[in-house]
């Protein structure tokens, strides 16, 4: 029963952690001008939304009738800040930055679901799921320091 509720707890964390970036990256996308960077946030908002999903679903098979699907706080101020940090005409560069910083903390909770018990099915899908994220955040901090150069 330990080992079940560990679980559900590690899968609602990536559940917030997702809706956040879900969130963060739709409302990144209304605020950038670079048609690319724009097309590429809705994208990575679509494939947080199906993690989110994937990660719901894991935790229904556990006995959680109804996880939390909302985000976190922390990500609705991160939003709020950026947003404001736009507004004052930073720009791209500022959202990138601060997309970034997001794409962080991100992958900060794929790491932690990963060092702790999962059972081997769940601990697939987080490890799969965090390869993208990776590679989102990478992607991001590419874009981010090819616009600074």
């Amino acid at each position: 029963m330990a080992e079940t509720n560990n679980t559900l707890e590690v899968l609602q964390n990536l559940i917030q952690t997702c809706r956040d970036g879900e969130d963060g990256y739709i409302h990144a996308a209304a605020l950038v001008s670079d048609p690319g960077t724009k097309s590429y946030f809705q994208e990575q908002s679509l494939e947080r939304a199906r993690f989110v999903k994937e990660l719901k679903t894991e935790a229904q098979k556990l006995g959680e009738h109804k996880p939390d699907t909302s985000g976190s706080i922390a990500g609705t101020l991160h939003r709020t800040w950026f947003e404001a940090k736009a507004e004052l005409g930073l720009g791209d560069q500022s959202v990138l930055n601060s997309v970034e910083s997001g794409e962080d903390s991100a992958k900060k909770a794929y790491e932690d679901a990963l060092a702790s018990a999962l059972p081997e099915n769940i601990r697939e899908i987080v490890r799969r799921q965090a390869q993208r994220v990776i590679a989102a955040h990478n992607h991001v901090r590419t874009l981010r320091d090819s616009k600074a150069a």
